[in-house]
């Protein structure tokens, strides 16, 4: 079993599939960082923005709209994430995992 490791983790395709998973990864994560501590730093020190009505005369703010913006792009990341794991980066896995199961012994 510690054959099959060590060929995975020699082979460069792992590494490649490890970059750009990684890379995709933070990608998403950063993207719905910023929005979310945008939203909270917002909140702290300019709540007024938010405290704008959508229409004039109604109680629905902009504070609503912008945080169910916020989930539902939560959600989307993770819908984008996950349909490129599926599609994507589960073939390369199998690929190294299949090509280091067929190398032979040096």
């Amino acid at each position: 079993m510690q054959k099959i490791y060590r060929r995975i983790y020699a082979d460069p395709e792992f590494h490649e599939l490890e970059l750009k998973r990684g890379w995709f990864s933070w990608c998403l994560a950063s993207i719905l960082l910023i929005t979310y501590f945008s939203f909270i730093l917002i909140i702290a020190f300019a709540p007024h923005i938010f405290a704008i009505p959508v229409i004039e005369g109604q109680i629905i703010t902009w504070g609503i709209p912008v945080a169910l913006f916020i989930i539902f792009l939560s959600f989307l990341l993770t819908g984008i994430y996950v349909y490129r794991a599926n599609s994507e980066f589960d073939q390369l896995v199998k690929d190294v995992v299949e090509h280091a199961r067929n190398a032979t012994d040096d």
